[in-house]
């Protein structure tokens, strides 16, 4: 029986879950997805709680939503010090700058992860002709269409085959290797 091991389990879970859906919030907005879609509805009910206060602190800059990469980073930071005293049984002194750099690693990896799998998904997807108007379908597309069509723009036509998620895969993939991500 390892108590200490299910307590970490579980706050490991709830907050990826959290931290998941908070980025979905982000990825979102950047996009300019529907905001009517039901996913999108949930993502919002989701978060206002958390963010509505913290928007009157950080307001955007740019068109980007900075308040939830801030909520996205203070919650990868929270998780790492409770697991790590739930496992240590204390807090190492002089953390507060390795624990940063980590969050801001974490994040990065986190970002390249969620747009890896989206793109993914989409693949997946036209493979098997979805209903066009199924909100998973529509969220997928309009989270991945700003990061693939430039690239299509890029590339001449092939037969029609579209090969913008190959590219974008790879370039992930590189990425990843490049700044040591995984």
């Amino acid at each position: 029986m390892n108590p200490q091991g299910a307590l970490v389990f579980l706050l490991d879970f709830a907050f990826s879950t959290y931290i998941f859906i908070v980025l979905n919030r982000f990825v979102l907005q950047l996009a300019r997805a529907d905001f009517y879609n039901p996913i999108s509805q949930f993502v919002l009910k989701a978060t206002n709680p958390l963010l509505k206060p913290l928007r009157r602190i950080i307001p955007g800059y740019g068109g980007l939503d900075v308040a939830s990469l801030v909520l996205v980073v203070v919650l990868i930071m929270l998780k790492a010090v409770l697991i790590l005293g739930i496992q240590v049984g204390g807090f190492p002194a002089g953390i507060g700058g390795q624990l940063v750099i980590y969050s801001l690693q974490e994040l990065a990896s986190l970002i390249l992860n969620y747009v890896f799998w989206a793109v993914l998904i989409r693949v997946i997807l036209s493979w098997v002709a979805p209903d066009p108007y199924n909100p998973v379908v529509r969220v997928i597309v309009q989270v991945t269409e700003p990061i693939m069509a430039p690239i299509r723009k890029l590339l001449p036509p092939m037969g029609g085959f579209d090969l913008s998620p190959l590219i974008v895969l790879l370039g992930i993939q590189l990425l990843q290797i490049l700044f040591k991500l995984h």
